[in-house]
């Protein structure tokens, strides 16, 4: 849908004089400033231009490689309705990655670079799938930890100055509070069963809420894209920013449940009304992004299995497209 008209020509970034050049650029920040969406023909900087593709690209690899930690359950429900639902989430997946993909499309890159790239390793998404998933209470720790994480992340992406991203994001984000409700839903079950099923809730919640809180990316301090992109309002809010609203909205949630934040120096500040958290081992997200995480090898392992897989079904599509141009060719004739 984002793809439309993409082979006309439009306002592309070619070597300008300086004079010039500066002023585009200026012209440009100003509609970023007014809030005006920028669009695909519209003129952008250049580095505008890749911090989106590799920004749209790495969420869109996140999405494709996130179904599958929660597919891994699929088979292995504990009912049919927790089937079906589990289903329908990792297929809701599946097509944010294809909203995305869409997406960054409209920047000039090919879906099948992106692909490739995803499968040579060379390019990263969110470390948080990087992570095993060995019992079912997983499944419901993913949905409200990561699934929340994710939307306080991409609600401001409704927002970007990019107009295809910002209108993905819509889409995406009222599914993503679904998926967000449906985690959640399945910890309560969780936290209020047996004895058994209350330490598998507590259990998952130990595993995944500092991954949750690697989610948002590094410190503030180290970050190389935040100043840039919040000036070009791709981004709304600093990583700290987005990972101090998460806490302080799931903190309260998991007191509900009944179940402890596995941080011992938690604590509530009340001079600035926030929580105020331990460290994050950043060496530990830093190898998982390196491709050292539990998980790593087996998820790219499975992207490049499907990707062979599915040679089939590109190449059938292909011929029948073909097919189908000659068919018109001949009764244009």
């Amino acid at each position: 849908m984002y793809t439309q008209g993409l082979d006309s020509p439009g306002t592309v970034d070619l070597p300008a004089p300086a004079a010039d050049r500066q002023a585009l650029e200026r012209r440009f920040q100003a509609r970023v400033d007014a809030e005006e969406k920028i669009e695909p023909k519209d003129w952008m900087p250049d580095a505008y231009r890749q911090t989106l593709i590799r920004q749209i690209s790495q969420h869109a690899h996140s999405e494709i490689v996130g179904m599958l930690p929660e597919g891994n359950w699929i088979t292995r429900a504990p009912s049919l309705l927790r089937k079906s639902i589990l289903i329908a989430k990792v297929q809701d997946e599946g097509g944010h990655g294809l909203y995305l993909y869409s997406a960054a499309e409209t920047l000039g890159v090919s879906r099948d670079e992106m692909f490739q790239q995803l499968l040579a390793g060379t390019a990263k998404y969110s470390s948080i799938f990087n992570y095993p998933t060995p019992t079912w209470a997983d499944v419901g720790a993913i949905g409200w930890l990561v699934d929340g994480a994710a939307i306080m992340n991409q609600i401001p992406l409704c927002r970007c100055s990019y107009g295809p991203y910002s209108r993905a994001m819509i889409r995406v984000c009222k599914e993503e509070s679904f998926h967000q409700r449906q985690g959640f839903e399945i910890m309560l079950r969780l936290a209020r069963g047996t004895t058994a099923q209350q330490q598998m809730a507590q259990a998952a919640l130990n595993r995944w809420w500092w991954p949750s809180l690697m989610m948002f990316g590094p410190s503030d301090t180290d970050s190389t894209h935040n100043e840039q992109s919040t000036r070009w309002k791709i981004k709304r809010f600093t990583n700290d920013e987005l990972r101090q609203k998460f806490v302080d909205f799931t903190v309260p949630q998991a007191d509900f449940l009944g179940l402890k934040i596995p941080d011992p120096k938690l604590r509530w500040d009340e001079a600035s009304q926030h929580y105020r958290c331990g460290e994050i081992d950043w060496t530990e997200f830093k190898n998982v992004l390196k491709g050292h995480g539990p998980c790593n090898q087996e998820r790219l392992a499975a992207r490049r299995r499907a990707y062979e897989e599915g040679q089939w079904v590109r190449e059938a599509a292909l011929a029948h497209a073909a097919k189908q141009k000659l068919r018109t060719g001949r009764a244009a004739a």
